[in-house]
């Protein structure tokens, strides 16, 4: 069987709103089946927006920090006050951008910006992300009885690259990476450090489909992935490595 990704269309949400129901909403409207295996990969500012993870700006309560902040990267002081208080830390940063880390992935402005809002409000983070893709998991189950993975999915830059690229904010119903440590290569030699990351390869994957401007897709299913699901829990510390073994804080640091 063939891997296939099929994007499902859905109105432009503004407001908060019950996810699930609306995830009914768009299987009937897209005329679609979800199937035992499938992967639904769904856009965390969708998300976000169900759970009325909106900001305007201007409302922001600006403390010292964010000034200091502000005036050494050349950035609105309410715009830098809700990038510090959404990064877990801030590592550096250029003109218009601070470098941060927000549960565990790198992201400028703490993956924070203003695309698909209006121009004086944000779209945060989901709250609880891998507890929602848990629970989400599960409600399917019990609604369809299905068994289905479950990727929050968020469009990232990576390093050296031009465009973005799909990563994944929390997993639930599938392994997340595979560990080929002592597997051997095509020239039979081991291998002593590759894991390959499944979710972020798929995330990848829909995120193409999904679009990054006004597609209104907020939702793909990735269909026949080969993928490995499974019903334990996943939890953060499984697609996040620790700076002092990252290669590019590592070597950045020195």
């Amino acid at each position: 069987m063939n891997l296939t990704v099929i994007p499902l269309t859905s109105k432009k949400k503004v407001e908060k709103f019950s996810f699930f129901d609306e995830l009914k909403k768009i299987f009937q409207k897209n005329k679609f089946m979800v199937k035992n295996g499938d992967v639904l990969v769904i856009s965390s500012k969708f998300i976000s927006i169900s759970q009325g993870r909106i900001l305007k700006i201007n409302d922001s309560k600006v403390c010292n920090k964010s000034k200091e902040i502000s005036k050494k990267f050349n950035s609105s002081e309410e715009f830098m006050e809700i990038v510090f208080r959404e990064s877990d830390e801030i590592l550096g940063g250029v003109a218009g951008f601070v470098m941060s880390s927000t549960d565990g992935i790198l992201a400028p402005n703490a993956g924070i910006d203003k695309s698909n809002s209006k121009g004086t409000e944000i779209i945060l983070y989901p709250i609880e992300p891998y507890k929602f893709a848990e629970e989400l998991k599960r409600k399917i189950f019990l609604e369809f009885n299905l068994h289905v993975g479950i990727i929050i999915v968020d469009s990232r830059l990576m390093p050296t690259r031009i465009g973005t690229t799909g990563v994944t904010i929390a997993c639930a119903g599938i392994e997340p990476t595979e560990d080929l440590r002592g597997k051997k290569d095509l020239d039979g030699n081991p291998l002593k450090v590759t894991f390959q990351a499944t979710s972020d390869s798929l995330a990848t994957i829909a995120n193409h489909k999904m679009g990054e401007g006004d597609d209104l897709h907020p939702i793909a299913v990735v269909r026949d992935s080969g993928c490995k699901l499974t019903d334990r829990k996943i939890i953060p510390e499984e697609t996040i490595i620790p700076y002092e073994q990252c290669v590019y804080i590592r070597s950045f640091s020195n």
